[in-house]
């Protein structure tokens, strides 16, 4: 780490100063905002705690980074050996015994420290310059978002779509943006272009800025309209993966609000974009968010069987090969809501898939995977014990429902566990049935 060496002037020992026109100019700083920043101090009225907190930056001048923490000082001190920590790191140094200087390892002949104002008055003024930067972009931005709110309640036709365009653009960047939006009253203003007539151009558009919005409770109620909600599905199944990612996650936000009906997802258009969606082998980005809104919407009991008319209990068993972890959490969730339906439980069992699939994922991804294939075995072995059970004994269901009983899990695990293998047994004499418990099954 390169080394700063104090000014006799400033009674700090041997060294030169280090101004910040110097610093800069020899390549130690670096420009400051594409201006060079040798303009002198700002001054102490901005707290360099806090400018350092709110700036957060991933890339500081290495002379400001004290050498013990790694972060950049507040409070420079310097050493008898000419170098420079921050006045906490190396008191609390010194505190467990050391008589040492961490980057050198030099003995000390002396421990006290000397504050290094000079390198203080270097980092004060960078990090201003940096902070009202900052402040001046954040007003900019500000204000540009609370322009094109003004405008857009004026413009019409291509000037509109253009509007939202850049307004997306700014509201996706910065989070100042973000809350000017919705201190002018931008949500109503927004929210109003999603309607009957709204063109597919405004309606994505509109949706994206929405998506990156904090919406409050009277927002979301104001969306939750038939007419809405009618043009984001259409949305979700003609746009580009972006919309249908953003159309996905608008939803999701809506079906948060604890007035939200569910006559308003009771629709087929809406299940089959989704299905589409996560099925769509050219874009894996929208397996997640489609996957997540399914297993919200199987939460409402009214809508269960519209999962089985579109036949999306074939489509999920295919898929659950070639699926994360996370994406296989809430597939398996989604499946075994259905198993609690008898049209979801005739779905799954006729399924050639199914058992094949639940018995090759059991105890093999997470606890909460183990109890949802569990919960859909039972429901389809229940539903026709011999011809199902005799299936899943051959896939090798006997020594995984072992290991599980043998296993640290859930106790309501084992006992659905102990529960499934007596019924599997029944079909079987004891000679037959053990010999179905081979351990060599449980790794396929």
């Amino acid at each position: 780490m390169p080394m700063f060496q104090p000014s006799r002037r400033d009674g700090y020992g041997d060294g030169h100063v280090l101004d910040l026109d110097t610093a800069v100019k020899d390549g130690v700083l670096g420009s400051i905002g594409g201006v060079v920043g040798g303009g002198g101090c700002v001054g102490d009225s901005l707290d360099l705690r806090r400018m350092i907190k709110e700036l957060d930056l991933s890339e500081v001048p290495v002379v400001f980074i004290c050498p013990i923490s790694l972060e950049p000082m507040r409070d420079p001190v310097s050493l008898c050996t000419g170098q420079t920590y921050e006045r906490s790191n190396i008191l609390k140094w010194f505190s467990l015994g050391h008589l040492t200087c961490p980057t050198t390892m030099q003995e000390l002949w002396d421990k006290s420290v000397t504050p290094n104002k000079t390198l203080y008055h270097l980092i004060h003024t960078w990090f201003s310059h940096k902070y009202l930067l900052m402040k001046k972009r954040s007003e900019d931005v500000q204000g540009r978002a609370t322009e094109l709110i003004e405008s857009l309640k004026k413009v019409k036709g291509q000037a509109r779509v253009q509007a939202l365009k850049e307004l997306r653009q700014v509201v996706a960047s910065h989070a100042t943006a973000r809350k000017a939006v919705v201190d002018g009253g931008g949500l109503v203003v927004i929210s109003s272009y999603l309607g009957r007539f709204t063109s597919h151009a405004v309606g994505s558009e509109a949706v994206a800025i929405l998506t990156n919005l904090d919406l409050d409770s009277e927002s979301r109620t104001n969306l939750m309209q038939a007419e809405k909600i009618s043009l984001v599905v259409d949305m979700l199944n003609e746009g580009s993966i972006e919309t249908k990612i953003n159309c996905t996650r608008l939803i999701q936000t809506l079906m948060e609000e604890k007035d939200f009906r569910s006559e308003l997802i009771s629709s087929h258009s809406l299940l089959v974009g989704l299905m589409r969606l996560v099925k769509d082998k050219r874009h894996n980005n929208g397996k997640l968010p489609g996957l997540s809104l399914l297993r919200t919407i199987s939460l409402h009991n009214q809508v269960l069987c519209l999962f089985v008319t579109i036949g999306a209990v074939p489509q999920l068993v295919t898929l659950l090969p070639g699926l994360d972890s996370d994406c296989l959490e809430l597939a398996l969730f989604i499946l075994e809501r259905l198993s609690t339906t008898p049209e979801g439980q005739a779905a799954l069992k006729d399924c050639s898939s199914t058992i094949p699939s639940m018995v090759r994922l059991l105890m093999r991804i997470s606890e909460t995977c183990t109890q949802c294939v569990l919960s859909i075995l039972w429901s389809v072995c229940n539903l026709a014990p011999p011809e199902c059970s005799s299936v899943a004994v051959e896939a090798g269901l006997v020594a995984k429902l072992l290991l599980v009983i043998q296993s640290g899990c859930d106790l309501a695990l084992k006992q659905r566990a102990s529960e499934l293998l007596k019924l599997c047994s029944l079909n079987y004499t004891d000679t037959i049935f053990i010999s179905k418990c081979k351990l060599t099954r449980t790794i396929q």
